[in-house]
């Protein structure tokens, strides 16, 4: 898989203390199935249990993490050490890359099976993650929601939503995790299953 001669098409999200860049056909329908595939065969996935309240809980998704030597990353209790990249991550990888002109060294690797599988409102802040983190996210399979709201305004309907399509790349920068949190909720339609995967970098 070899990088695009012309730069996909994207569009801004113009959003209060955030910065968001969205290419909904950062990879190509068949490049997309066929990295859906794989990575649900050759990925080492695992079900994470989260303690919440004194009350232990399977994480309602599939997980991996990926990355180079000693790039550890936590959240919520969570311990996740990184297992070396594959080529299928690598080429991926370099792909963003070379659009983004940022090097990436690791990458949280969520895998929804159907609707039900989900991920809470969250930001992408913890320590690891230095200031004003750059967060690289792939969409492969079923489309779904991607909610997001504001710390301190949400009262006052500071949100938004976008449609995270197959292929699609999610770029967030500068004071977005900071400012906004975001979700994939649950939903009660019958559909298929999605892989998102977050590039990430380390300090």
């Amino acid at each position: 898989m070899s990088p695009s001669i012309e730069s996909p098409a994207s569009r801004k999200i113009e959003l209060q203390d955030a910065s968001l860049e969205y290419f909904p056909t950062f990879f190509s329908p068949s490049e997309s199935t066929h990295l859906l595939n794989e990575l649900i065969d050759k990925i080492d996935w695992v079900q994470n249990k989260i303690r919440f309240y004194g009350k232990e809980s399977l994480v309602p998704r599939l997980e991996a993490w990926y990355g180079d030597p000693g790039k550890s990353y936590s959240y919520s209790g969570i311990q996740m050490n990184p297992k070396p990249w594959t080529p299928e991550l690598q080429s991926i990888k370099q792909r963003i890359e070379s659009l983004v002109k940022i090097k990436f060294n690791s990458v949280l690797i969520n895998f929804y099976r159907d609707g039900k599988d989900r991920v809470a409102w969250h930001s992408d802040d913890e320590k690891e993650l230095g200031q004003n983190p750059v967060i690289g996210s792939i969409s492969l399979g079923e489309r779904r929601r991607f909610k997001l709201r504001h710390r301190k305004h949400k009262e006052n309907g500071l949100n938004h939503e976008i449609m995270l399509e197959n292929g699609s790349l999610l770029l967030m920068t500068g004071p977005t995790q900071h400012h906004w949190m975001h979700e994939i909720p649950r939903t009660a339609k019958t559909i298929g299953s999605r892989i998102n995967l977050t590039f990430r970098i380390i300090r």
